[in-house]
């Protein structure tokens, strides 16, 4: 009997001589808490159980954190690509306005089930963030690529953050410091070499040029009056106004003209309906949650390094996918104003003129990066 049962004798006497009922009552304890019972030759064994240590779970949250910059790493930066087949065959208004009125009504969808209602001063700040962020700032990049090279046009909105520190110094909430002085000079280097690269090309064209850069000032100017507008403090929803009433302004935009009228829809080519397919799928559900759900465990300044991978993604796809031109001034505006973003990014680091008080009660704006 004793050769039979060593481990049941051990543990009775680690517990001591006690009442039956307080051994058992231990003995359940221990089993379900930290051993288990199994059954070894024959016989029963109380083992303990291994327990899972956060090597797995750690494991699991990097290639998560992984993943979701690739997304906004990749996607974002593959959106221009799909935009130009888009606008092959589809208007851009068009096109741009089914993108955002789908993306917006599911954003909308999202945040009313849990439980946002929007309020008129919602909707009236929705009308101006979405003016200037999607019926301007998405309008004229959708109308450019008609004309301008998919990774030309990526560059060129690259220029957003010297946008607004130039508006951002205007409205007197920022100064400009030694180092961002010399991004700004740099990257209007880069956009002379660019501009330069682009006129001398084959079906260039200054409009297209000019369009992206306005998209580029549009989306700037909406991020610097975002914080001075009611928009609400929900995430989703702060996001989903301005989409959808940017959607509704395009859709107006291309009634009035005529783009619907311009419309064929049955010569609408398998590549436009897949280009705005990814567009929404990709560049507005899954990138976007992406950035939401990065931006809730890792430092925005870290997120935001997605504006320097979004051009170089764009420029090598229209290269290898499109057979964009790759030439050596395209590689040279890719520097300078990639390293504009850099200085300017580190020159923000300087004091600002409001208050740190007021930053920190200005709610967050989960789209202030432009993506197309």
């Amino acid at each position: 009997m004793f050769r039979d049962q060593p481990t049941q004798i051990s543990t009775l006497i680690r517990l001591g001589i006690q009442p039956e009922s307080e051994i058992k009552a231990k003995l359940t304890r221990e089993i379900s808490t930290a051993r288990k019972m199994i059954n070894i030759g024959g016989r029963p064994e109380i083992v303990p159980i291994r327990r899972q240590n956060g090597a797995s779970h750690h494991r699991a949250e990097t290639i998560k954190l992984a993943l979701a910059f690739a997304a906004i790493y990749v996607i974002w930066g593959s959106t221009y690509l799909a935009i130009r087949y888009a606008v092959e065959t589809i208007p851009p208004l068009v096109a741009a306005g089914i993108r955002h009125a789908t993306a917006g009504t599911i954003l909308l969808a999202w945040a009313w089930a849990r439980g946002f209602r929007p309020k008129r001063e919602h909707w009236t700040a929705g009308l101006i963030i979405g003016a200037l962020f999607f019926l301007i700032g998405h309008g004229s990049l959708h109308w450019a690529e008609q004309y301008v090279g998919s990774g030309l046009a990526a560059l060129l909105i690259a220029t957003e953050p010297m946008f607004i520190l130039v508006l951002a110094w205007a409205m007197g909430e920022q100064r400009i410091s030694r180092m961002s002085a010399v991004g700004l000079g740099l990257g209007v280097i880069g956009v002379a070499i660019l501009t330069g690269a682009e006129l001398t090309g084959k079906g260039s064209s200054l409009a297209g040029l000019l369009a992206v850069l306005l998209g580029s000032l549009a989306w700037s100017a909406g991020v610097v009056i975002s914080p001075k507008v009611k928009l609400p403090s929900d995430a989703v929803a702060r996001t989903a106004l301005p989409v959808i009433c940017g959607a509704a302004m395009l859709l107006i935009a291309a009634g009035v003209t005529g783009e619907f009228r311009a419309t064929h829809w049955a010569s609408i080519s398998l590549k436009s309906i897949l280009g705005l397919a990814y567009l929404i799928t990709f560049g507005s559900a899954v990138a976007f949650t992406a950035y939401t759900w990065l931006l809730q465990r890792c430092p925005p300044t870290l997120v935001a390094t997605h504006t320097y991978a979004n051009p170089v993604v764009a420029v090598l796809l229209g290269w290898l996918v499109a057979s964009e031109p790759l030439t050596m001034r395209v590689v040279a505006a890719s520097v300078a104003i990639l390293g504009a973003i850099v200085l300017i990014r580190r020159g923000e680091r300087a004091p600002k003129l409001k208050l740190a008080s007021e930053a920190v009660q200005a709610p967050e704006v989960p789209a202030s990066e432009e993506c197309a």
